[in-house]
């Protein structure tokens, strides 16, 4: 496994568990020398799903792969239903 720098990943694609294409990694939030969570830009038909936001911040804990692209827990994702975003009870 290879280590990337922060700098290295800025910029990346991001996907959805399921293959649906996300946005694109925009900047990292740190907390305590931690990462926290990923600010993306939110690209595609994902925008009508958070209200038209251009951005989403997605903690770190939903990101379930790093190298060429992010690949991201849909879970992370606004419920469409309710617009809403829910967290799954394993991950609190």
């Amino acid at each position: 496994m290879r280590v990337k720098k922060i700098t290295e990943v800025l910029g990346s694609k991001v996907y959805t568990d399921s293959g649906d294409y996300f946005g694109e990694i925009e900047e990292v939030n740190l907390y305590e020398n931690k990462i926290d969570g990923w600010r993306i830009k939110v690209g595609g038909g994902v925008i009508s799903l958070i209200g038209g936001a251009k951005g989403v911040i997605i903690p770190h804990q939903f990101v379930k792969a790093i190298s060429d692209i992010f690949i991201i827990n849909k879970a992370a994702l606004p419920n469409p239903e309710t617009g809403i975003e829910e967290i799954p009870e394993d991950l609190i």
